[in-house]
């Protein structure tokens, strides 16, 4: 275990050849807000950094901490995307490829904490599972044309989501979406699995780029302590334990930056777990690949009324 001022030291080593174009998906809150200023600190703002959520207005309080570039072409953005509908997704991710010239890292976080029942969009997809699995998913799929050119001009090339590796359980080939037997406990546990099998299948078509599963840990973001009432007579004790937003960043970053190429899985300070409690054989690898393509393409052929 790296000690924070370690961690600290190795990412402000980070110094690209290239001009580097990040991408956080759910970046105006938590983790992915930490992750993106702390990238902008050590990249001194000289990079294009694409900032994807819901939050205007917490957008543009991000991008006004970051250190004013120097360099001509540095541009920060916020780009509006409602990430719980595949088809908001979709629009999003075809305008980023029309003028992105290539991706170096695409970070995804974007988080739900919820403890009712299954809660479907109006595409039929649980809410939790969607933010946290088919999302990302989607995201990825869409986007690696952008993270390959970054790769086939010499460049880092990384996809990271920060979910849960390690802390996953026993896939279920008869109930892949989670349809006949949701609850809460059985969500929390599929979705890590099947980012631990999604970017396997990446790695497995992609062996040069860098696919990163990392677990933040408890880390003291709105998420934890504001959206549940469930946690509010704990949050003092809880805060004694949890780490902040930004040392947390640190750590996703080291584990980020350190990861070369293939797929790496990494606990709360950056270290690779290996296969640490993994779950998952190449067929059942494969059943969840080919699920998560038809549930969304299913989703995606949803007719929503536009009222």
């Amino acid at each position: 275990m790296p000690a924070l001022a370690a961690v600290r030291a190795a990412n402000a080593a980070f110094s690209p050849a290239y001009f580097p174009v990040a991408v956080f998906v759910g970046g105006t809150s938590g983790i992915g807000r930490a992750t993106a200023e702390a990238f902008a600190r050590y990249t001194k703002g000289n990079a294009h950094i694409v900032i994807v959520g819901r939050n205007k207005s917490a957008a543009d309080e991000v991008i006004a901490s970051f250190p004013k570039p120097t360099e001509p072409a540095a541009k920060h953005e916020f780009v509006h995307c409602d990430v719980f509908l595949m088809r908001n997704i979709q629009a999003t991710t075809a305008a980023l490829r029309e003028r992105l010239p290539k991706i170096n890292f695409l970070v995804l976080s974007p988080g739900l904490l919820k403890f009712r029942g299954r809660d479907e969009t109006a595409e039929g997809i649980d809410k939790r599972l969607g933010l946290h699995y088919y999302a990302r998913w989607k995201f990825v799929y869409d986007l690696l044309p952008l993270v390959r050119k970054a790769k086939d001009a010499g460049e880092d090339a990384k996809v990271m989501s920060v979910l849960a590796p390690g802390h996953g359980g026993p896939v279920n080939l008869d109930d892949l979406a989670m349809k006949k037997s949701y609850n809460f406990a059985k969500a929390g546990l599929a979705s890590p699995t099947y980012t631990d099998l999604m970017f396997e299948h990446y790695a497995k078509e992609n062996p040069d780029l860098a696919f990163i599963h990392i677990y933040p840990g408890l880390v003291a973001t709105p998420l934890i302590f504001a959206s549940h009432w469930a946690f509010r007579p704990l949050n003092y004790l809880l805060k004694a334990f949890a780490t902040t937003p930004e040392d947390c960043a640190e750590y996703m970053l080291y584990g980020l930056f350190q990861t070369e190429k293939g797929f790496s899985r990494r606990n709360q300070t950056g270290d690779d777990i290996g296969d640490y409690r993994h779950y998952g054989s190449e067929e059942e690898r494969e059943r969840v690949w080919e699920h998560s393509k038809e549930e969304i393409e299913r989703a995606l052929a949803v007719k929503i009324d536009a009222a």
